[in-house]
């Protein structure tokens, strides 16, 4: 945790320098708030001890100025000032009065310290939460919501730049045998090297989702009819081509059905949802002909 501080005083620094040092962490020392401006605006600071008797800070207004600065991680302000001052500043964290105790100014220290951890923690746990949230946690694509959100942008782009746009539902042709004669764990290992297939075959910029079970699907923005059909054949022949090891048996030979829905005219009604299914209903026609090939239909 990187410290700065702000402090004009030689003898009240050497008192905050002392405790700093028993602190291990990186501290750099300004007397100006200009100066401090300056430190802040390179980032790296989580917690600002700011003596506003001993600097222009006060007159400078600098700790509104520095809560109101847009930083990645929150900054923790402690303010310290004398008796007389107001009992809070706006946009201090907390506020030390001046005479003080070595042991006080430490203490106040370490509850910075701890907010700090905990509020990067938060921070980590609702990231963590919003990835858990828009992905599938077996694959790693986007889930059926995220995806959903996902593809109405791309529709919604494709109709503003006046582009086709289409979509590929994938089902993978005899799953349920393989689960129900291996089990789910062996199901899971198939539904993973589906993904990475899929993955690996589609363009880096597609958006591409578990839409359920062992359905996959993709939303190809300037794609249409034949170029759909050739993505969807790459992905059916790299399924075909991956393996999936089971103890005491011999490599489990995998195969996968495509549904492709292109659309040439997306207007302010269309909707995104509509077209899903129309490619979902290909899929199911293209296994009904036997499996691991593509049914195309345009809208």
């Amino acid at each position: 945790m990187n410290i700065l501080v702000l402090e004009a005083d030689v003898k009240e620094l050497a008192v905050i320098k002392q405790i700093l040092d028993e602190n291990h962490n990186p501290v750099s020392y300004v007397a100006t708030s200009g100066q401090a401006w300056s430190a802040m605006q390179t980032g790296g600071a989580r917690l600002l001890i700011v003596n506003e008797d001993t600097t222009d800070a006060g007159t400078a207004q600098f700790i509104r100025r520095a809560r109101e600065m847009q930083s990645p991680d929150p900054v923790y302000i402690l303010r310290i000032a004398s008796k007389g001052a107001e009992e809070s500043s706006p946009g201090a964290d907390d506020t030390l009065r001046r005479p003080y105790q070595k042991a006080e100014l430490k203490n106040r220290i370490a509850i910075a310290e701890r907010i700090i951890s905990l509020t990067s923690s938060l921070a980590t746990a609702r990231e963590q939460l919003e990835t858990q949230a828009a992905f599938d946690p077996l694959t790693s694509m986007m889930n059926r919501s995220a995806f959903l959100r996902q593809a109405a942008g791309e529709l919604e782009r494709s109709r503003r730049a006046s582009q086709p746009l289409s979509l590929i539902s994938l089902d993978i042709d005899n799953f349920k045998e393989i689960n129900d004669k291996f089990g789910a764990k062996t199901g899971d290992e198939v539904l993973k090297a589906v993904a990475n297939v899929i993955r690996e075959k589609s363009r880096p910029y597609d958006c591409i989702g578990r839409w359920t079970g062992d359905e996959f699907i993709l939303a190809l923005p300037g794609v249409i009819g034949a170029d759909a059909e050739k993505i969807s054949e790459r992905i059916i022949a790299g399924v075909r081509g991956a393996r999936v090891e089971v103890q005491n048996e011999p490599p489990l030979n995998l195969k996968i059905s495509a549904g492709a829905a292109s659309i040439m005219r997306i207007t302010s009604t269309t909707e995104v949802e509509p077209i899903i299914q129309q490619a979902r209903q290909a899929a199911a026609r293209a296994k009904q002909a036997g499996g691991s090939q593509v049914y195309l239909v345009f809208l």
